[in-house]
């Protein structure tokens, strides 16, 4: 069976299409999916991982809710998942932490997705696929891969620790305020999710080489536990995915923004600076 990166491009997966062993799940919006897909690649709405509760909407469901989710679309222990979507790697990369979470941990993220296929000019099919599905069993949680608000906390100005934040600038220094409180957590690093892909190369990530110069310059160096977060832990699946691509030690946290700024009790910094 062939070996598969983390990091897989287009041209490099599209001769091995037909390997059984392949599962290749589109996370992008059905209409996109139905125009085209990679071929043989099932749908799956990001909607079916996500909690949608508050205070952590953004948080994964039940473990059954999980079995049945990964049973539809014909998860099974010796399947290689592939995963992409049609916006650059957010809900892609918040798969890929998602399959950290329940254990499986054989899986690649095409790069560019949906956008850098149609560039190479790859053929692609049209319409519904219906996945075989399987009895995939999610026991329990592998709770190394995520970090709770109370987590957090706790790991705050500690030299090995650091925090990545995913959204918007004018979010981050508290001028766009979308929960009670706008601002961010004390100490978080800043760097918008959409700027870590190339728009001319089909979403594609960065040069890699320079993108891992960038994160050292930030302080999100390879040393230290990093935590990544957005709203709601979708644009952050983006920063999750590309931490892990350059061999950061990276943790999610689900609750995001969405329970953080709307605890009273959370310390909160605003203005530009971390």
């Amino acid at each position: 069976m062939p070996t598969y990166p983390l990091l897989i491009e287009p041209e490099e997966l599209q001769p091995f299409l037909t390997d059984e062993n392949l599962l290749i799940i589109d996370q992008g919006k059905l209409e996109t999916f139905l125009n085209a897909h990679v071929p043989g690649a099932v749908h799956l709405d990001f909607k079916d991982l996500q909690l949608g509760e508050k205070p952590t909407p953004g948080a994964l469901p039940s473990l059954a809710q999980l079995s049945i989710v990964f049973s539809n679309i014909g998860l099974t222990l010796d399947k290689h998942v592939v995963v992409y979507d049609d916006e650059g790697g957010g809900w892609a990369g918040r798969l890929i932490w998602a399959l950290d979470m329940i254990g499986h941990t054989r899986y690649s993220y095409l790069n560019g997705g949906i956008h850098a296929w149609l560039q190479a000019g790859l053929a692609t099919d049209q319409g519904s696929q219906s996945p075989v599905k399987s009895d995939y069993t999610v026991a329990e949680l592998n709770h190394n891969f995520a970090l709770s608000k109370a987590q957090i906390i706790e790991r705050l100005g500690a030299d090995d620790f650091a925090i990545w934040d995913a959204r918007s600038a004018k979010e981050y220094s508290g001028e766009k305020v979308i929960s009670a409180r706008g601002g961010h957590i004390p100490g978080a690093t800043n760097y918008e999710w959409t700027l870590g892909m190339n728009t001319d190369r089909g979403l594609r990530i960065n040069n890699l080489e320079e993108f891992d110069a960038l994160l050292n310059s930030l302080g999100l160096t390879k040393d230290k536990e990093i935590a990544t977060h957005c709203h709601t832990h979708h644009r952050s699946g983006f920063t999750y995915l590309v931490g892990k691509i350059l061999g950061r030690n990276m943790k999610a946290y689900a609750g995001s923004w969405a329970e953080w700024g709307n605890d009273d009790n959370a310390p909160i910094t605003t203005g530009n600076q971390a």
